[in-house]
């Protein structure tokens, strides 16, 4: 089966975002002189990713919207009962210290200049397009993809099969022509395969082991391995071994 395109996650595919913002609450929490209110700056740092997570999921679900989850996660992290005014203003000074710590991960141009021409590259990520349009701007990577698509303005988020058929109807190919490259094993590496697509699980800390769940992905630790996964496909089909 020949793969024709490769649609890609963003953040913690692309995107160094972990260390972004890590780096960057670091900076604000130093900014707004918050550190006092925890014991170490690494558990301030834990609670800001799982709060996060928290209200990432509840965006995922439906039941917030994208500004939304950013105000709560504010008024959850601080303790605070803010106007939507005053968590956007934190939220914003923020964004300060985390775009500057914005980066490629090292595999990311050398993984585009190989398949520059011998596959069509889409985004599909859970975030929102004003977001992510502006953040592949930045980091000069926009005009490497045809279509960006992002649940924000979809309706659907990942892992539902629907937001991964509506990037391949973007490009204009059957699923089984596309392969998906994510971070998270469930969000993207399950959801791609039960969607469809020859689906690509990128474990750059190898902190997963694997299982019944994730039989039929291809597992990497880096972009590298990319290319000979997706020959190997081109030529002889696609094989359904966990890698």
């Amino acid at each position: 089966m020949t793969i024709k395109a490769v649609i890609w996650d963003v953040d913690d595919t692309l995107f160094d975002y972990t260390t972004a913002d890590r780096d960057g609450m670091r900076g604000h929490l130093v900014a707004e002189e918050l550190l006092d209110g925890h014991e170490t700056v690494q558990q301030a740092l834990v609670r800001w990713r799982e709060i996060t997570d928290r209200q990432w999921a509840r965006f995922a679900a439906g039941e917030t919207d994208f500004e939304g989850q950013r105000r709560d996660r504010v008024r959850v992290f601080l303790g605070q009962e803010l106007t939507d005014a005053e968590a956007d203003a934190w939220f914003e000074r923020y964004l300060v210290h985390y775009e500057a710590a914005w980066a490629l991960f090292p595999d990311v141009l050398p993984a585009l200049d190989t398949l520059a021409t011998s596959h069509r590259h889409g985004v599909l990520s859970n975030s929102s397009l004003l977001v992510q349009d502006r953040k592949l701007r930045v980091l000069g990577v926009r005009d490497r993809f045809e279509a960006v698509l992002c649940a924000a303005e979809l309706g659907v988020s990942k892992p539902d099969a629907q937001a991964f058929h509506a990037a391949c109807e973007a490009l204009e190919l059957a699923p089984h022509h596309v392969a998906y490259v994510g971070d998270h094993p469930e969000i993207d590496g399950r959801g791609a395969a039960d969607a469809g697509l020859l689906s690509v699980w990128i474990d750059r800390d190898g902190g997963h082991t694997s299982g019944d769940a994730l039989a039929g992905l291809h597992r990497i630790a880096s972009l590298a391995e990319l290319s000979s996964i997706l020959d190997t496909h081109t030529r002889f089909g696609a094989p359904s071994t966990f890698r």
